[in-house]
């Protein structure tokens, strides 16, 4: 169990490290006082432009591909694999962890973003079938209704489903990861669901494929 603790630890504390906050301090903003007041990729975008943007989501996608990618079958020095520990519990336990880290950073007080860009990187490591599809989905959304939080959550959304109607994953309990993901997906966005059921939510014109001009 030393294992599984010091790489749950590891992965959470690399969660933490946030690319908008840590591009911010470049160019010394904190967007957090900023937009939405999220520390996430669309108020990076909606702030600071999409070069800025850019860059906070590949440190964020970045930071949730790593540690399930090397961590799972990395010995630390002193601490050997565990074979008492399923390899997929260590394989879920860092890939939460490290979107948890994400949302809830040490490194900033605790507020971070939303999750989505880590469980994005997450997801792709775990079951990269599935990386197409939610992509589909979240650009049909995007590119029709300008809202990136109900794009997000809908991408979610779909893995648990096409998981349950037998899309192919090589990891046995994927569904039930996919599921508790998605669910952490809402909890993150309820003030985003909260307004688009009061018809205020944000919307990012320029990812709008189609949209009146004026």
């Amino acid at each position: 169990m030393l294992e599984l603790g010091l790489k749950l630890l590891i992965a959470y504390l690399l969660g933490s490290v946030m690319g908008s906050l840590l591009l911010g301090r470049l160019r010394g903003v904190d967007i957090r006082e900023l937009g939405s007041g999220n520390a996430g990729g669309t108020n990076a975008l909606r702030t600071q432009g999409t070069t800025f943007a850019i860059g906070v989501i590949i440190i964020d996608i970045g930071k949730g591909v790593l540690p399930v990618l090397l961590l799972p079958m990395l010995a630390l020095p002193g601490v050997p694999l565990d074979p008492a520990v399923p390899r997929e519990l260590v394989i879920y336990g860092c890939a939460l962890a490290a979107i948890l880290g994400h949302v809830w950073p040490l490194w900033y007080e605790f507020r971070g973003g939303k999750g989505a860009a880590t469980a994005i990187g997450v997801i792709a490591v775990l079951a990269p079938t599935l990386a197409l599809p939610m992509l589909l989905v979240w650009l049909a959304i995007v590119f029709t209704t300008g809202i990136v939080s109900l794009g997000t959550m809908s991408a979610a959304a779909i893995a648990p489903l096409l998981v349950a109607l037998g899309w192919p994953v090589a990891l046995e309990g994927f569904f039930w990861f996919a599921l508790i993901v998605a669910t952490l997906m809402l909890y993150t966005h309820r003030s985003n669901i909260l307004r688009l059921r009061a018809g205020t939510e944000n919307r990012v014109a320029r990812l709008m494929l189609f949209r009146r001009r004026s």
